[in-house]
C-alpha cells in the first residue's frame, strides 16, 4: 500500500460472510435429512434438530462477544492511505477460504440424517443464523459507536481469518458512512433518485 497504508476489512462483513451459505445448507440438509426415518424415527430427529437450531445460534452469536467488545473500545482511527476493501471482494474472499469446510459440513449435516433426521441441517442453518445475529450486534455497536469497525486484511489468516482471532493486535475505525457496507455488514441501500 502505498505511504504506509494497511488494506481493511469490515469487522461485520467477514463475520457475516459464512451466514447464508450455513444456512441455505443447513436448510436443504435438513429438508432432504427429513425424509428417511433415521435410527430415531423422524419425530426425534426433528426435535433435537429444534434445539440444536436453537443452542447453535445462541452459541455462536454470543461466542468471543468480550473480545469482540475490547477490540471495538481500543479502535485507533484509520489512516488517511489505508484501503478500505469493498464488501464484495470481503465476502468472496471468506467463502473461497472456507469453501471446502462449508462442503464438508453440508455433507455431515446431510449424512447425519439417516441416523437422527434433520438434525444436522437444523445444525448447521443455526450456526448461519448465530453469524447473522452477531453481525447484527455488532451493527448496534457500530451504530451507538457511529464509527464503523475495520481489520487488516493482513491480520486475517489465508482463509479469510476470524475477525477476533489471536493475530488481530487492533481495529480500526471509520466514521458511519464509510465502504459500501452499512453496519452489521450489510448491502448499504442507495436512496432512489428523484
Amino acid at each position: 500500500m502505498a505511504r504506509g497504508g494497511q488494506g481493511l476489512a469490515r469487522v461485520a462483513v467477514v463475520v457475516r460472510a459464512g451466514a447464508a451459505p450455513m444456512w441455505w445448507f443447513g436448510v436443504i440438509a435438513a429438508g432432504i435429512g427429513g425424509v428417511p426415518e433415521g435410527l430415531t424415527g423422524r419425530r426425534i430427529g426433528v426435535s433435537a434438530g429444534a434445539a440444536l437450531f436453537l443452542v447453535g445460534a445462541a452459541v455462536v452469536a454470543l461466542a468471543r462477544r468480550k473480545r469482540y467488545a475490547a477490540l471495538a473500545r481500543g479502535a485507533a482511527r484509520a489512516g488517511k492511505y489505508d484501503v478500505l476493501q469493498d464488501r464484495a471482494v470481503t465476502v468472496r474472499n471468506w467463502r473461497r477460504g472456507h469453501r471446502w469446510w462449508l462442503l464438508l459440513a453440508f455433507a455431515v449435516a446431510l449424512g447425519s440424517g439417516f441416523a437422527v433426521p434433520a438434525a444436522g441441517g437444523s445444525l448447521l442453518a443455526g450456526l448461519g443464523a448465530g453469524l447473522r445475529l452477531k453481525a447484527a450486534w455488532i451493527g448496534r455497536r457500530e451504530r451507538a459507536g457511529d464509527l464503523l469497525l475495520w481489520v487488516r486484511v493482513d491480520w486475517l489468516d489465508r482463509r479469510g481469518g476470524r475477525p477476533a482471532g489471536k493475530a488481530v493486535k487492533g481495529l480500526r475505525g471509520t466514521g458511519i458512512a464509510a465502504g459500501d457496507a452499512a453496519p452489521g455488514g450489510a448491502r448499504r441501500r442507495t436512496a432512489a433518485l428523484v
